[in-house]
């Protein structure tokens, strides 16, 4: 009688020991991500971008205002204006390869 007492405590103290080790979290770091600067000169994207505008609206490059530039994690985007308060929105991808133009 003696004997299974003592195999049951350990079966006891064992499967304690095996339920504990499951409810401890796994530590894992956590990173912030980095934003990564453009591979081209935000200039040479604002470039880009007028002369798309001026094509499409039908103006001179010097005519169209550029009024802000916002990068999200894969990709670019500068909004601005004509001289006739049309706006657009120009992207851009990571790499800084022109994508599309969209009137805002």
């Amino acid at each position: 009688m003696m004997r299974k007492i003592k195999n049951s405590r350990w079966l006891l103290i064992l499967a304690a020991l095996l339920l504990s080790a499951c409810s401890t979290p796994e530590r894992h770091p956590q990173y912030a991500q980095v934003a990564q600067s453009p591979a081209i000169q935000g200039d040479a994207m604002i470039e880009t971008c007028k002369g798309e505008a001026a094509h499409r609206y039908n103006t001179r490059v010097e005519r169209i205002s550029v009024v802000d530039l916002k990068q999200y994690q894969g990709s670019y985007e500068i909004s601005g204006s004509t001289p006739r308060r049309e706006g657009f929105t120009c992207s851009f991808d990571e790499s800084g390869q022109f994508l599309h133009l969209s009137t805002t």
